[in-house]
């Protein structure tokens, strides 16, 4: 009996077979390039930690490039995604959406080792938008439950790139929305500049990936459950080719960045902070704040923008933006289109200590009845 995992799995791979099909061939046009000795480079392991955290990393690069490897393990599993309970048949990265945020520096070679455990039902690959050849990548790291890969690719444009899940045909969004997408940041060896090429140093650095997620519903409109992401296949196609997402969340969920989970600074504290959208196009703002340097484009050879209100970030890309905050309190960062922000979920919290500067703002007089004479 041919199953539907089965199914899906050979949609996978037949879609990607004619891309991998290709390689043998460009590989052979490139015999004529002298393969590079990259033995004698230093090597750094990093293990990856999920977002809105970023792993410990130099922002200026030490020293001449060197092979930077990482280890990411597929993982489907159910994740609730609102305070109703609903429940997505999720594919990440590591067990997170987004999926870890990946630093090395321009130059640098990027080394992974992707997982693929037997426990999961699905063929899985990754594609990197700052790689270059081989469909980023996807076309030679399609792996099938139980199997691992190892790729490397160099590093060679500085700026942030998102990665995601590419098997081919209507696997691709589904995938996407399914969670299986993150990014990558290179950074600049000397470090970020401003428009007059003065260093921008940061103090910390948060990653917010925005997802957009599209759950069937049963006939009385109820959000519907499934027993594993097969099972949703033909439903959730379904509501994604209405292009309507029934949510729209950082992190994952609604509230992921809210509440006990909100994120924290200190007035005088400088954070760099890393939005990605795989798949739609989104609209970052900070309420109470400003971008003081943004990459909207996310390309760090590009001089940055300055004192942005709000910013854009197409779908399909990551952008950086950096704020020295100011005030004490609660800040919203949001997707300004507030229909999504307040709606469907698409709001984090920054907490931010220190002393109020009444220069900056105050309250002249506290709400009073209007005054009759």
């Amino acid at each position: 009996m041919f199953t539907r995992r089965q199914a899906l799995m050979t949609a996978g791979v037949a879609s990607v077979a004619a891309a991998v099909a290709s390689i043998p061939a460009a590989a052979a046009a490139e015999e004529a390039v002298a393969p590079v000795d990259i033995s004698k480079l230093p090597r750094q392991k990093v293990t990856l930690v999920a977002p809105p955290y970023v792993h410990a990393h130099d922002q200026v690069a030490k020293g001449g490039p060197k092979v930077v490897e990482f280890t990411m393990k597929i993982e489907e599993k159910p994740v609730v995604i609102d305070e109703e309970g609903t429940t997505l048949q999720a594919m990440t990265y590591n067990g997170s959406m987004p999926g870890p945020l990946m630093v090395v520096h321009e130059e640098d070679y990027v080394e992974l080792t992707l997982v693929n455990p037997e426990s999961n039902s699905l063929p899985h690959n990754i594609d990197f938008h700052a790689a270059t050849g081989g469909l980023g990548g996807g076309a030679l790291t399609l792996i099938n439950p139980g199997e691992q890969t190892k790729l490397r690719f160099k590093a060679t444009r500085a700026g942030t790139f998102v990665y995601h899940c590419a098997p081919g045909g209507p696997m691709i969004p589904w995938h996407v929305v399914s969670g299986m997408s993150g990014a990558i940041m290179v950074l600049p060896r000397d470090g970020l500049k401003d428009e007059k090429g003065e260093p921008v140093r940061y103090d910390k650095i948060v990653y917010i990936g925005e997802n957009d997620f599209y759950i069937p519903r049963d006939e009385d409109g109820n959000f519907k459950s499934y027993e594993s992401p097969a099972d949703s296949y033909a439903d959730t196609v379904e509501v994604m080719r209405g292009l309507v997402p029934t949510h729209v969340v950082f992190n994952g969920a609604k509230g992921a960045l809210t509440g006990d989970n909100a994120l924290k600074a200190k007035v005088g504290e400088t954070v760099l902070i890393v939005h990605s959208q795989a798949n739609r196009d989104t609209r970052p703002h900070l309420i109470g704040g400003h971008g003081d340097h943004v990459w909207e484009l996310g390309k760090f050879d590009n001089p940055p923008a300055k004192d942005l209100e709000t910013w854009f970030i197409r779908g399909g890309s990551a952008g950086a933006a950096t704020y020295t905050f100011l005030q004490p309190g609660i800040y919203a960062y949001v997707n300004h289109n507030l229909i999504e922000a307040v709606e469907l979920g698409a709001t984090a919290h920054f907490v931010v200590e220190g002393d109020w500067n009444d220069d900056l703002m105050m309250q002249i007089q506290a709400p009073a009845p209007i005054a009759t004479n």
